[in-house]
């Protein structure tokens, strides 16, 4: 992990309970949707300098894919 990766999942739970989402869910939520992101970008660009605003394109687009809105 490189600096700043935990205020990108942090920042996702803290969406989630903004938006009404229970602490446990939108912590396995966020992690989920984090996890994915990271992977998007470590296959698009490889896993050696992956920076936390890497994530930030692919994260709406897993929250989209479960909420079934592609």
């Amino acid at each position: 992990a490189t600096g700043g990766m935990g205020d990108v999942l942090t920042g996702i739970v803290a969406a989630l309970k903004a938006q009404r989402v229970g602490s446990f869910d939108a912590a396995c939520i966020a992690t989920w949707v984090h996890a994915c992101a990271g992977d998007d970008v470590a296959r698009a660009r490889g896993e050696i300098g992956i920076m936390a605003s890497d994530l930030c394109a692919t994260v709406p687009v897993h929250i989209n894919s479960l909420l079934g809105q592609h």
